[in-house]
């Protein structure tokens, strides 16, 4: 299975970033940290070219710290780039690594000039929330679900630097069927290209293999179900997730499960680690 998702609105993002991309000292692309490979776009990488580079683990709080920490250093023996997990529950560590992260990645532009950094990631990866981190105010509109940003914002920081936001952008193909399906149980890509009920059941067979004692612990289970269908089952008793007659509905089952892992709820969760 491939997916294409690739709205209007993409396109003229890629050409506004391509333009802009020149005039830039470093660019910071936001990865989610539950899926750092499949949530790194192919293009921010060929249009940055050799350009130094902020990779930012968003999210890392609903993501495994041991999986994390193994991302960052593997994103560190990459060249020319550095790496950061951020967090809103640390707001001023945020702020203060990424001007240090900035400065010392463009130490061309000298102590008096304004560093010019570019964010730029796949949608609902974080960009926005990361901007009013390092604002520290609200400048950029947030939201749960893809496609929030349409156009390019730019702010100035007090630590020396211009940040602009750019709209979440895809590339036009997915080809790797996980990568795909990965994206889309984060809500990076809507709702409405991949159903609840095939996104629901990837991610209770992965959750089953991976963190059973999660999904054991948040829906008060007495054993492991054997399989994804018999997990959403269960879910699907607990949740209010029950039609006429008592029957488990499986799609209102699958929605809840997506929704409490994009929440974090059901625990600290990376859907990928990275190459041994």
């Amino acid at each position: 299975m491939s997916l294409q998702w690739y709205p209007g609105h993409m396109g003229k993002a890629r050409r506004e970033l391509a333009a802009l991309m020149p005039s830039q000292d470093v660019v910071i692309e936001v990865l989610d940290a539950r899926l750092p490979a499949a949530s790194s776009n192919p293009v921010i990488t060929e249009l940055r070219g050799d350009k130094p580079c902020i990779k930012v683990l968003s999210k890392s709080d609903l993501a495994d710290p041991a999986v994390t920490r193994a991302w960052l250093r593997h994103l560190e023996a990459e060249p020319r780039v550095a790496a950061f997990a951020a967090s809103t529950e640390r707001p001023q560590l945020t702020r203060t690594r990424i001007a240090q992260l900035c400065h010392g990645l463009a130490r061309h532009r000298g102590p008096h000039k304004l560093v010019r950094a570019l964010i730029a990631g796949v949608p609902n990866a974080g960009k926005s929330t990361l901007i009013n981190t390092l604002m520290g105010r609200v400048v950029a509109k947030v939201g749960d679900k893809p496609a929030v940003t349409k156009r390019q914002q730019a702010v100035t920081l007090q630590s020396g630097m211009t940040l602009t936001d750019n709209p979440g952008l895809l590339w036009p193909k997915i080809e790797d069927e996980g990568a795909a399906l990965r994206l889309a149980l984060a809500g990076a890509i809507p709702d409405t290209a991949i159903d609840y009920l095939t996104l629901a059941m990837f991610g209770a067979r992965f959750l089953l293999e991976r963190y059973p004692e999660c999904l054991v612990a948040r829906y008060k289970l007495a054993a492991t179900p054997p399989t994804a269908e018999a997990l959403l089952t269960e879910i699907g008793r607990r949740r209010g997730g029950l039609g006429k007659g008592g029957t488990v509905e499986l799609h209102r089952a699958a929605e809840i499960f997506v929704r409490e892992f994009r929440a974090g709820a059901i625990g600290p969760i990376s859907l990928e680690a990275p190459p041994a």
